[in-house]
């Protein structure tokens, strides 16, 4: 499992310095901040990214959750105990899968139909998201203390 573990932290790391980028103000994966909000917000006629606190907050929550595996797995010290560390990585799991699943309802397509958002979205971003769920998952699940 700590092959799992450092695969979800690293990927989630990365998505993390992501989030970092965008909140200092880069632009990629758009050439402006207008086509750069269009591929990774998506929503109905954005045209802006979101304000630096907002890439901030979710990067705080992605840099934690990208502990989480690592803790699970025991790779450092931690003051929580293994069956909370596998309930809160179960909520996380949770967190990500829904996301997941919601980037293929039609109510998200409607709320985000942007271009090139809404393909990368079926293509890369939600199925990410149900991958980085499923192992959160599986972590938690085989982790949990008897």
């Amino acid at each position: 499992m700590i092959v799992l573990a450092l695969a979800l932290s690293l990927v989630l790391l990365l998505i993390t310095a992501l989030h970092v980028y965008w909140g200092i103000g880069g632009i990629w994966p758009g050439r402006d901040a207008a086509s750069c909000a269009r591929a990774v917000v998506g929503f109905r006629g954005v045209d802006e990214m979101p304000a630096p606190f907002a890439s901030f907050a979710v990067a705080a929550c992605l840099g934690l959750a990208t502990l989480w595996p690592m803790a699970l797995e025991g790779v450092f010290a931690t003051p929580f105990p293994k069956a909370g560390l596998a309930a809160t990585a179960l909520l996380i799991a949770l967190v990500f899968l829904a996301r997941g699943i919601a980037g293929f309802a039609p109510w998200w397509r409607r709320l985000a139909p942007e271009q090139p958002f809404a393909r990368l979205d079926v293509r890369y971003y939600s199925p990410l998201c149900l991958l980085i769920g499923a192992g959160f998952a599986i972590l938690a699940i085989t982790e949990f203390p008897a």
